[in-house]
């Protein structure tokens, strides 16, 4: 029987998040090089990179900051390269870049047939082919060392259709059987040990969707209350409630968990609303 602190380390592993930049992302990779791992930090501005890998070393840790296009294939394999040089393997893929945007938002102001439809497509596109893209590359390795940990970062709006995100919520309902089905095919083609869920947060403030959920004084607008209302834990969520999570996953204490997404909401999912 393994003791806790074996079950749950990370020393000496290389761990890949996309989106590191981000409010979650950073969280996230911040938490996995306070378990031991070796980080790389990804997004598309380098500076924003680098500031989160800063703060990894501040606090005794390893990282490197790349700056990437995730839905570009021979970006990613250059970024690729770089992390081989650098590091050696890859033991763990977080899939944390996407986003929404206004003109792909039915609003007041936007019907559903006036949404922009290169808008759609961007959204679409980041989200699900800016997680499939970095599998392919990424896991690739995995499938060369016989092991690897996936994290796709799914959505609440995956789980129980939500009004006005129309394409987002439809590509992180992809991803979810994407996860499913990436599980399904490792295991099966591959080997056992390359293992894929998902999580879905609910609602998180973040840069793409703080538009819908606060108004310019920061109040919740009357979208935010009702999902506060419909939230038994009573607030929005804080970007370190996705860690514990995320480390349970990419770790040996998950080794016989594959194939599931694990929803992160304060119980919005569970409440009916009476």
């Amino acid at each position: 029987m393994q003791n806790l602190s074996s079950l749950f380390a990370l020393n000496g592993q290389t761990a890949i998040v996309t989106g590191g930049s981000g409010v979650l992302g950073s969280a996230l990779a911040q938490g996995l090089a306070g378990a031991g791992a070796r980080v790389v930090v990804i997004g598309r501005r380098l500076e924003a990179c680098e500031n989160v890998v800063r703060t990894i070393k501040a606090n005794g840790g390893e990282a490197l900051a790349l700056a990437c296009d995730v839905t570009s294939k021979s970006d990613l394999e250059r970024a690729l390269e770089q992390i081989q040089q650098r590091f050696g393997g890859i033991d763990i893929l977080v899939n944390g870049a996407g986003g929404n945007q206004p003109a792909a938002t039915v609003s007041p102001e936007r019907s559903f047939f006036e949404l922009d439809e290169q808008a759609v497509n961007t959204v679409f596109g980041l989200n699900f082919q800016g997680t499939l893209l970095p599998c392919q590359v990424f896991g690739s390795v995995m499938v060369s060392q016989g092991h690897g940990s996936i994290v796709n970062i799914s959505s609440m709006a995956s789980l129980r259709p939500l009004t006005r995100v129309v394409s987002y919520g439809a590509a992180k309902a992809a991803i979810n059987n994407f996860t499913q089905w990436l599980a399904v095919h490792m295991a099966q083609e591959y080997d056992a040990r390359i293992r894929v869920n998902a999580i879905a947060p609910g609602f998180f403030l973040t840069e793409q969707n703080r538009f819908l959920l606060t108004d310019e004084q920061g109040a919740p607008t009357a979208r935010g209350q009702a999902i506060l209302s419909h939230t038994p834990a009573g607030r929005y969520g804080q970007p370190e409630d996705l860690v514990g999570t995320l480390l349970w996953l990419v770790s040996p204490a998950a080794a016989f968990i594959t194939g599931i997404v694990v929803p992160i909401d304060g119980g919005f999912a569970a409440f009916s609303g009476v």
